[in-house]
């Protein structure tokens, strides 16, 4: 076998594959993202919105609006009962719609989350 029909092999096989993995992201299912507003006690109002995932239970990364035009990427990190989600410096901790922001490391900041 020479070069030229081993590379002839692997391009057959390479669009194979390439053709089933686009079959199977057809097929999946697109979970669309969710948007929250967060009020807190300092008197701050901020927003979170989650991006689309494809399947429930994939890591759900989202950007917390601290101010109208900047936003800091954020993670979804479960924690048992509730839930974190932690960023750069800034996280959020909560359980249902209680939740405390830390925008500081030992200063929280108490806050009531709703869906908008």
């Amino acid at each position: 076998m020479n070069i030229k029909q081993v590379m002839v092999c692997g391009a057959v096989v390479l669009s194979a594959i390439g053709g089933m993995i686009g079959i199977a992201q057809a097929d999946a299912v697109v979970l669309p993202g969710a948007a929250f507003a967060i009020a807190c006690e300092n008197g701050g109002s901020y927003a979170l919105r989650s991006r689309p995932v494809l399947a429930p239970g994939e890591i759900v990364t989202a950007q917390l609006y601290l101010h109208p035009r900047h936003a800091i990427p954020v993670r979804l990190v479960p924690m048992g009962d509730g839930y974190r989600y932690a960023g750069r410096g800034v996280w959020l901790d909560g359980i249902g719609d209680q939740a405390l922001l830390y925008l500081r490391k030992y200063e929280p900041v108490a806050c009531v989350v709703s869906r908008i």
